[in-house]
C-alpha cells in the first residue's frame, strides 16, 4: 500500500480496557494500529489476534525523549500518521483504596497525575502537529479523553484526576483551533462510568457496580465498546466537520 493510502492510527494507553477495545474498533474500520503503552507486551495483547498488518511499542507517554522517539520511529517505518488517540490515563488513590481528599494530597501525588494525563496529552499533540506540518495527511485526526468526573466535580473521583482531565478538555478546544487551517480536527471522548478496572477500583469504598448503576438513566454501566464506537466515529472521514467539542458517552449521567 502506498503511503498515501496507509490509514496509520496511534493509539497511546492502548493496554487498558478502554484503549484495547479502540485498537479493535479501528481495526475493524480498517485502520493501520500502533498499539501503544508503557507495557509493551500489554501493547502486544491489545492487537492480538486482530486482522490485518498492525504494530505495537511502548513508551511513558510523559517522557518528552520517548514520545519524540517513538512517533518518529512510527513515522520512519511504518508511514505517515492520520489518527491519534490519546487514551493513557492515571487515577491514584490512597494506600486503602479511598480517594485522596485535596486537604491530604502530596504535590507528588499531584504531579504524577498531570504527567500522565495532561502533559502526556501535550507532548503526543506537539509531535504529531509537527510532523503534520513537514509532511501532510489528509483528515487528521487528533483524539483526547476528557471525563465525567471533571465536568461534575467528581464523586470517586480524586481533585488531581479532576483538575487534570479538565485540563485536557480545555487544551482540546485550543488545539483544534490550531490544526484546523492544516485540516485536522482535534476533539474529547468524556467517557461516564465505564467497566473498567479503573471503576472498580473507585467503588471499592464507596458500593458496588449496581448502585453506581443506579444513578444512570440508561440502567447500567457504560462498556468499553460504547466509547470506541465514539472515537471510531470522530477518527472517521465523516466525521470532518466537528472539531474542539466533547462527545458525552454516559448514558445519560450527566446531560447538557
Amino acid at each position: 500500500m502506498s503511503e498515501l493510502n496507509k490509514n496509520i492510527a496511534v493509539v497511546v494507553g492502548a493496554g487498558g480496557g478502554i484503549g484495547a477495545a479502540v485498537c479493535r474498533r479501528l481495526s475493524a474500520s480498517g485502520h493501520e494500529v500502533v498499539s501503544c503503552d508503557i507495557d509493551g507486551e500489554r501493547a502486544r495483547k491489545a492487537i492480538e489476534g486482530l486482522e490485518g498488518g498492525h504494530h505495537f511499542m511502548g513508551f511513558d507517554v510523559s517522557s518528552e525523549s520517548e514520545v519524540s522517539r517513538a512517533f518518529t520511529n512510527i513515522e520512519t517505518n511504518i508511514g505517515p500518521i492520520r489518527v491519534v488517540v490519546v487514551a493513557a490515563g492515571l487515577l491514584l488513590f490512597e494506600d486503602n483504596g479511598d480517594r485522596p481528599l485535596i486537604k491530604h494530597t502530596t504535590l507528588d501525588l499531584w504531579e504524577k497525575t498531570f504527567e500522565v494525563n495532561t502533559k502526556g496529552v501535550f507532548l503526543c499533540a506537539r509531535e504529531y502537529i509537527n510532523l503534520r506540518e513537514r509532511r501532510p495527511v489528509g483528515d487528521g485526526r487528533f483524539i483526547t479523553f476528557g471525563s465525567v468526573a471533571a465536568q461534575l466535580g467528581g464523586y470517586r473521583s480524586s481533585a488531581s484526576y479532576i483538575a487534570a482531565k479538565a485540563a485536557v478538555m480545555g487544551f482540546t478546544k485550543a488545539l483544534a483551533r490550531e490544526v484546523a487551517d492544516m485540516g485536522i480536527t482535534e476533539n474529547s471522548v468524556s467517557p461516564g462510568l465505564i467497566d473498567t478496572e479503573m471503576l472498580r477500583n473507585t467503588v471499592r469504598s464507596s458500593g458496588n457496580m449496581d448502585a453506581a448503576a443506579a444513578n444512570i438513566p440508561l440502567g447500567r454501566i457504560g462498556t468499553a465498546d460504547d466509547v470506541a464506537v465514539s472515537v471510531d466515529f470522530l477518527a472517521s472521514r465523516e466525521a470532518g466537520y466537528i472539531t474542539g467539542s466533547v462527545i458525552d458517552v454516559n448514558g445519560g449521567y450527566r446531560m447538557q
